[in-house]
């Protein structure tokens, strides 16, 4: 299931946590991969993930299982969609040290992915799919180096992003002004990333993800 973390106002509150070699060296350990994926809303991310993980088992795709502090919602179970933390436990292990990022979306609201977590995943031969915003992204590239692929979704241009968003009808105006203000600002993230998808057609952008992924992982011609 995807990790979808995005707040509705974009104030929210990120940190990132420093890498440590015994992190790195427990991935050296593990037979799976990892896909880091970002993009501001609206751009086609978690369509263009859904189709690679549904339509290309031999990926061997798998999101990663973050962390949260907030109470498991309808039929949610831990170890499954989330882990639930209470925050106090949260805030132990961000002093431990033992998340790669993490973030406060509201105060006492934080999502965050275990090192531990992604060490057993990759372990069990899964390529880890991270489905994390531009901060995030970065900090988790900057912690695995060439072992993890960062892809950026990019939009054509902020006008379809906004027609994008408009056409949803999910969100208010003054909604979608804020995730157009937060979609510049992540789109300067986007040259930090190993390569940019430019979603202009989904199926051309679909065609491209599924090329770089396989080329990354090893698999296809």
């Amino acid at each position: 299931m995807q990790q979808d973390r995005q707040p509705d106002m974009p104030q929210s509150k990120s940190e990132s946590i420093s890498s440590n070699p015994a992190g790195t060296a427990s991935l050296r350990e593990g037979r799976g991969g990892l896909i880091i994926v970002s993009a501001p809303s609206g751009s086609g991310k978690s369509t263009i993930i859904n189709w690679l993980m549904t339509e290309h088992p031999e990926l061997n795709l798998a999101f990663s299982i973050s962390c949260t502090s907030r109470a498991p919602r309808g039929t949610e179970q831990n170890g499954v969609e989330y882990f639930f933390l209470t925050p106090e436990e949260f805030r132990q292990k961000i002093e431990n040290d033992e998340f790669l990022e993490y973030e406060e979306v509201y105060e006492g609201r934080f999502y965050g992915t275990l090192k531990s977590q992604v060490a057993s995943q990759t372990a069990k031969g899964q390529n880890v799919v991270f489905d994390v915003d531009v901060k995030g992204g970065c900090a988790i590239k900057q912690h695995y180096g060439d072992k993890a692929l960062s892809l950026f979704i990019q939009p054509p241009s902020i006008e379809e992003l906004r027609r994008r968003l408009e056409n949803r009808g999910t969100d208010a105006p003054e909604v979608i002004d804020q995730r157009i203000a937060r979609a510049q600002y992540e789109l300067t993230f986007a040259e930090q990333f190993d390569r940019v998808v430019v979603n202009d057609d989904l199926a051309t952008a679909e065609a491209e993800a599924l090329a770089i992924v396989s080329e990354f992982l090893g698999i296809g011609n």
